[in-house]
């Protein structure tokens, strides 16, 4: 099961910057060993009964990382490009993000191989309750918290809280994060990784002397993360010249009216035929010259056949792994500034995190005091990150791994668990 798991590129990206962060600050060597591999990977089989009567069995995987300081946290992703070794690095990106945001959460990731769109509602959850029962006994609140991720939303979470709660005997509601807000979810959850990409964005321009205000930002993926990215950035008077998504890119170089596309995309599902842009391709979208690049789809979208044509300021990265190693390294010696996903798109556990304290505790906060609390964190985390990059001379990819390992590090030696 290992080789499958260190197999994938994604996992052999996330090893990479590791080992590169590690000799920024000459990391303990148990420590890396320890953090090169996850704790724990489960494979789950998920019999559904389907439509048509028929039985078809699923895959699903969940993979642990690390919870040295905290539950393992992470979502679940219903996707026809899941695979375990994907599963292992995503989670394994929790960990670092989870550290480098200063939560007392663990790394954990999981999904199905499926294409949720192809699935009734009544199939798709019979998928979801029967894949929690499976996990059941290695999630909980102070075990593991699962989280929407592509393919999976509010309503996925909500059949999830039900089924482990009817197996426990009574509510758990901190069992899963982004829930409906009627049964214990956060308001600001579903804008949260949106908002943090916009926070993160904010700040790097100030450090070019700029504002988000006037700036111009591209956007490839419209999707929960990109929509509420390119609405907030709209909002605070960014100029949205380009959006994407599968079916294509938009391009209005005076800027694209944001809710006028949100409400179409509502009415049509796609951006596709929007009247006021005209017609690109998603690669279009990633090379135009623009303040801001937020890529924030899938993995490895940026690489080393098309980084020499990247010709935005700023990459932020709101998809987890947009980049890979080498495009990187090339963009970062050319001046470009590399937000890292593990800092950019944080906003979502940081706000999985306020509900999960939520649900503990039966208090709850309004959306105002939701989104403060998240920029005082993305701020925070962003200006730390600055701080080393400026002091070590690293790019900003290094300098966030390597503050997320440091505290990582004393935690795994102050527990015993480098020996």
């Amino acid at each position: 099961m290992m080789d499958s798991i260190t197999s994938g590129p994604l996992y052999q990206n996330t090893i990479t910057n590791l080992i590169d962060a590690g000799k920024v600050i000459n990391l303990n060597r148990n420590v890396l060993e320890r953090l090169k591999r996850p704790r724990r990977a489960l494979t789950v089989s998920i019999p559904v009964k389907m439509d048509d009567g028929k039985v078809h069995v699923f895959t699903g995987h969940r993979v642990q990382h690390n919870q040295t300081l905290g539950p393992y946290k992470g979502g679940l992703r219903y996707h026809p490009s899941v695979d375990l070794s994907e599963v292992a690095a995503l989670a394994a990106l929790m960990t670092f993000k989870c550290s480098l945001l200063n939560l007392p959460l663990g790394g954990a990731k999981g999904g199905v191989p499926v294409d949720p769109g192809q699935l009734s509602k009544n199939e798709l959850e019979s998928l979801t309750r029967r894949f929690t029962s499976e996990l059941s006994p290695f999630i909980g609140p102070d075990k593991d918290i699962p989280a929407p991720d592509v393919g999976t939303d509010s309503q996925v979470m909500a059949w999830m809280l039900d089924t482990y709660s009817l197996e426990s005997g009574y509510s758990q509601t901190g069992v899963v994060t982004g829930k409906p807000v009627e049964i214990g979810g956060s308001a600001g959850r579903e804008s949260a990784t949106g908002l943090g990409v916009v926070y993160v964005a904010q700040r790097a321009l100030e450090t070019q002397k700029k504002k988000i205000s006037g700036a111009t930002m591209a956007v490839q993926g419209f999707g929960k993360v990109g929509m509420h990215a390119a609405i907030e950035a709209y909002a605070l008077g960014g100029r949205v010249v380009a959006v994407s998504d599968v079916s294509g890119g938009l391009l209005n170089e005076r800027g694209i009216n944001i809710p006028d596309l949100v409400r179409y995309v509502r009415e049509n599902k796609v951006v596709k035929g929007f009247p006021d842009a005209v017609a690109i391709s998603n690669e279009d979208v990633l090379e135009l010259d623009v303040d801001v690049l937020a890529p924030c789809a899938l993995d490895g979208v940026i690489t080393e056949k098309n980084c020499a044509s990247i010709k935005a300021k700023i990459i932020v990265e709101g998809a987890n792994g947009p980049t890979t190693h080498e495009a990187n390294t090339y963009l970062s010696e050319k001046g470009v500034m590399v937000i890292p996903d593990i800092l950019a798109n944080g906003g979502g556990v940081v706000v999985s995190y306020f509900e999960w304290v939520q649900d503990l505790v039966w208090l709850f906060w309004n959306e105002e005091e939701v989104r403060n609390k998240l920029r005082e964190v993305m701020f925070g985390s962003f200006d730390k990150v600055w701080a080393f990059s400026q002091k070590e001379k690293v790019n900003l990819r290094l300098a966030a791994m390597a503050t997320s390992l440091m505290r990582l590090e004393k935690a795994m030696l102050l527990r015993g668990q480098a020996w």
